[in-house]
């Protein structure tokens, strides 16, 4: 009798044990596919087993843009909410960019989180830097106090060369192989500089009413003008200046969304404004900002407008349908005084000249970085641009150039 109870429980055992590791197959099983001429692919979804899209299925997985309905299911036929659409293209607009970035490839994913004052360039005493451009290997910053521009390599931020005789220096522009220089004054000067040529700036207009802004259409560099309440359209071969006054106040920045120019407008004793022009500088609409509109970035889709006085951001979008609706007026985060906003392919840079910080957003959903970022006490900073891989922030209180 014992023989046969002891059979009996063997028996029972190895059945029960049976149907686990069967139970366990069932949940492990995957759906395999053939995508290109590689190794079979898997995916953890037991529904998409010959689907026509099973690569696509598979891509979505693999790149993080799904997880499927839940463990082992896909639901390749189920409808798609609206909601869950919009975070489909959330998630793909965010890893695009993400694993498309110079940072990706170079496997540099951190965000500096002690601050960005590296203290990798010491500019002259008294020099006072203001905007930055990049080439895509080095910084050219301009130095009012000093009247020159200096080219710095943006890889370990050494200083490379100077060129003098830039009277008020204040905007760059790279563009058809040289550097341009927007001088201050009144009246102002725009000059130009050859990259393979070291020594003095080149003076190629001297009529300019006080530009601030630098901007370029592709054929034609305009200059935003302060005070004056002007632009300046320049044509550098042959050389012509044609000046537009109508219906401007008091300009500061100026970025062009591959259409058309838009200039910042402080308005006295009304609300200011982001302009947008035509070809020949006339206003196309104007668009409600923040006060004390500053110096903005153009993201590819959106123009993103610090407004120092108010402490806020304007977003507007420049293109398509929706060109020159405010999508978002953003505040808080760190926000103190933002003068520049610049653009890293992911993420947007504003600087923060009387909070001595730098606050960061994502561009694809605008959510912010928690910030700000200090630049150190009585750093003011200022000018702000991109190299592709890294911020590049000009310190004018401390005449230094910082990485972030």
């Amino acid at each position: 009798m014992r023989i046969k109870t002891s059979l009996a429980i063997r028996t029972t055992l190895l059945i029960s044990l049976i149907v686990s590791v069967t139970g366990l197959s069932t949940r492990l099983q995957a759906d395999t596919g053939s995508c290109g001429t590689g190794p079979m692919t898997s995916v953890p979804f037991i529904d998409v087993m010959g689907n026509p899209f099973f690569c696509q299925i598979a891509e979505a997985y693999f790149s993080g843009l799904t997880n499927g309905t839940d463990a082992t299911h896909y639901s390749p036929a189920a409808n798609v909410p609206r909601e869950q659409i919009a975070a489909f293209a959330t998630r793909t607009m965010d890893q695009s960019l993400m694993r498309g970035h110079n940072r990706a490839a170079l496997n540099q994913f951190w965000t500096d989180k002690a601050g960005t004052n590296l203290g990798l360039t010491t500019l002259p005493a008294s020099s006072s830097p203001q905007m930055i451009r990049s080439d895509g290997a080095d910084l050219w910053v301009a130095s009012p106090g000093t009247a020159t521009l200096t080219r710095v390599r943006a890889s370990d931020g050494k200083l490379l060369d100077t060129w003098t005789g830039a009277t008020g220096a204040f905007g760059v522009l790279v563009a058809m192989g040289k550097v341009f220089v927007a001088g201050t004054g009144g009246p102002g000067h725009l000059y130009s500089i050859d990259p393979t040529l070291a020594g003095t700036a080149v003076t190629l207009v001297t009529n300019v009413p006080n530009p601030l802004g630098i901007a370029f259409d592709g054929q034609r560099i305009w200059l935003a003008n302060q005070g004056a309440g002007s632009v300046s359209i320049v044509t550098v071969n042959p050389l012509s200046v044609s000046t537009v006054s109508m219906g401007f106040t008091n300009l500061s920045g100026i970025v062009f969304d591959g259409t058309n120019m838009w200039v910042t407008d402080n308005v006295a004793g009304s609300v200011d404004k982001l302009r947008q022009l035509n070809a020949g500088g006339g206003i196309i609409q104007s668009v409600d900002v923040g006060d004390d509109a500053r110096f903005p970035v153009f993201d590819g889709t959106n123009i993103w407008v610090p407004n120092q006085t108010s402490s806020t951001v304007t977003v507007v979008r420049a293109t398509g349908p929706l060109a020159g609706k405010v999508l978002a007026n953003l505040s808080l985060n760190g926000l103190s005084g933002p003068w520049c906003a610049a653009f890293d392919g992911e993420r947007i840079l504003v600087t923060n000249i009387s909070g001595n910080s730098v606050s960061l957003w994502k561009a694809s959903d605008l959510s912010p970085i928690v910030g700000p970022f200090p630049t150190g006490a009585s750093t003011s900073p200022q000018g702000a641009c991109s190299d592709g891989l890294n911020f590049w922030i000009s310190l004018t209180g401390a005449n230094k150039l910082a990485r972030f």
